[in-house]
């Protein structure tokens, strides 16, 4: 049984990201949504926040879990008993440090492996960054993340300036 894990900020959730859900959904049995608690950073949406756009967006898929986790990686993955990682590639550059990053979790782990889906060329230049930009804005986002949380991300960050 392969047990994946998509692990990111998801800071929000973006069509990209789903995209690579809904097909890493199709060839694991259990598809964990790990959302990194990372103090490090300063996200625009809390954990809990996270948790609750990606929840909404993936109600409909039966075997996709939503979690939090701090620390490694790999070492969530050995407490959920996953042995896959699941990773979305946008563009070439994107592959060097996945690559990286794969090779040093299979040295940690050497049950874990990672696949690389490819974003859909549709999605190859979005991030959160680009969808925080646009809202902070209020650019129209609705053709970059899920029509379940547009309003959710406005109203974190849209603040219009008072003339």
């Amino acid at each position: 049984m392969k047990i994946g894990i998509y692990a990111g900020s998801f800071d929000p959730i973006t069509l990209g990201h789903l995209d690579i859900i809904k097909r890493a959904s199709r060839i694991t049995k259990r598809l964990i949504i790990a959302v990194l608690n990372n103090n490090a950073k300063k996200p625009a949406f809390s954990v809990e926040e996270r948790l609750e756009l990606i929840r909404k967006v993936t109600k409909d898929i039966p075997n996709v879990e939503i979690m939090s986790f701090s620390g490694l990686t790999v070492d969530f993955a050995r407490e959920q008993n996953a042995n896959v990682l699941v990773r979305g590639l946008r563009a070439v550059t994107d592959f060097e440090y996945e690559l990286q990053i794969a090779q040093l979790n299979h040295k940690l782990n050497p049950d874990l492996d990672t696949i690389f889906l490819t974003t859909s060329v549709e999605y190859s230049y979005l991030s959160s960054s680009i969808v925080k930009e646009i809202a902070s804005y209020g650019g129209d986002i609705s053709q970059f993340v899920p029509k379940e949380v547009v309003d959710d991300v406005y109203n974190k960050l849209y603040k219009p300036k008072e003339n």
